[in-house]
């Protein structure tokens, strides 16, 4: 009887001890920040694959969050690219919808992208809240990246104008 009471706590052990070095490596794994990035004050990194925006102040994870990308992989771009323009209940200009009203599908938080892909320059790509929370963590957009509003907001407030942004699809 005292050998399979201590064998039951030696496999305790050995579990909680090995539990905690999978998720360590896990989430390193996930978060990390090449080097050459971790030298700006402020940097975005988007994960198509994930469908994660993970926010890093000097090299350093401060937050993740889930978001919407692209209902096509080529819908979003990938590269490097900068926020250039912060807008507050930005004008949906498509459907002709003012800013700050429920129908917006961009929310009330806009973090304009400047994407240059094969020399041409656009500025109609963003990072935004949404008027369809339940979309998030899935493949649904334009080719923006929706946030929950209270995530974008929260973001808004941290990022600073030229923030660079990179985008990619691990798969």
């Amino acid at each position: 009887m005292r050998l399979a009471l201590w064998c039951r706590v030696v496999i305790i052990l050995s579990a909680l001890l090995f539990i905690p070095a999978v998720v360590t490596v896990h989430a390193a794994t996930a978060v990390r920040l090449e080097k050459k990035f971790a030298k700006y004050e402020q940097f975005i990194k988007i994960d198509k694959s994930s469908n994660k925006l993970y926010f890093y102040e000097k090299g350093k994870l401060v937050k993740s969050f889930p978001v919407a990308t692209g209902k096509k992989p080529s819908y979003t771009p990938e590269g490097l690219f900068t926020i250039h323009e912060k807008i507050k209940n930005r004008p949906y200009y498509k459907e002709k919808i003012k800013g700050g009203d429920p129908k917006n599908p961009l929310g009330d938080r806009w973090l304009g992208l400047k994407v240059t892909r094969n020399g041409k320059t656009s500025y109609a790509y963003g990072i935004h809240g949404n008027n369809n929370e339940k979309s998030i963590g899935k493949y649904v957009s334009a080719g923006c990246i929706r946030m929950h509003n209270k995530d974008v907001r929260w973001l808004y407030d941290q990022i600073k104008t030229p923030t660079l942004v990179y985008i990619i699809s691990s798969k």
